[in-house]
């Protein structure tokens, strides 16, 4: 299992932040490694769809389930890498806070790649929180 952790004091409210992080059929727009999101099923605060991420044009299947103005969590349920990210945001004055942990495990000839494909995600990670503070700040 591969684990990357990233965090980011934002200079903007809770409710700001949620918006852009809650909007999750524009990922790709925030999180570049995202290339496409076609919905399945929604039902309440738990989505189903599939993703296209940028390794070969992959798809992904994921369940998104939305925690309003707390948490993203995604479990990754099938294609070349499975586990979860889970996106949360925590109120700090003026300010939010938004942490980022990812705990995956890559599959099939993948397995070989662990390292350079750990470094890829969290450098993506970091990307995408520099894009969600310039959105909201």
């Amino acid at each position: 299992m591969v684990s990357i952790n990233a965090s980011r004091e934002l200079s903007a409210p809770l409710d700001r932040v949620w918006d852009i992080v809650a909007d999750v059929d524009n990922e790709p727009q925030y999180w570049h490694g995202t290339k496409t999101v076609k919905n399945i099923s929604k039902n309440g605060n738990t989505i189903e769809r599939e993703v296209t991420i940028a390794f070969k044009d992959s798809k992904c299947r994921q369940t998104v389930v939305l925690d309003p103005r707390n948490s993203v969590a995604i479990t990754i349920t099938e294609g070349p890498l499975k586990g979860t990210k889970v996106v949360t945001l925590s109120p700090s004055g003026r300010n939010t806070k938004i942490d980022v942990v990812w705990d995956i495990k890559l599959t099939g000839f993948l397995g070989m790649f662990t390292g350079m494909v750990k470094k890829h995600i969290a450098e993506g990670t970091e990307e995408a929180l520099d894009r969600i503070a310039k959105a909201v700040e």
